[in-house]
């Protein structure tokens, strides 16, 4: 599953250069996470950089992009062979 930034995000700036997919920028208003690039940091790490380094805790799995870790894995591996 993708994950999301939530609306409560407060530009901090600490996620983006953590994300090993390159699947963070900043949007119109807030941080946004590209769906088709996030794999949780599946293939990388153990656990999703982004959640660890975030301060408020507003990073969630995103409900519209459910994936099991099978198919993260298999996203990481078309995206870095």
């Amino acid at each position: 599953m993708a994950l999301l930034i939530e609306s409560d995000c407060i530009n901090c700036d600490m996620c983006d250069p953590e994300c090993p997919n390159e699947a963070i920028s900043l949007g119109d208003e807030i941080y946004e996470i590209d769906p088709d690039k996030c794999t949780e940091c599946v293939g990388h790490y153990d656990t999703a950089q982004c959640v660890a380094v975030c301060p408020i805790d507003c990073i969630s799995k995103d409900p519209n992009h459910e994936e099991n870790e099978a198919q993260l894995l298999a996203k990481f591996t078309r995206m870095h062979g």
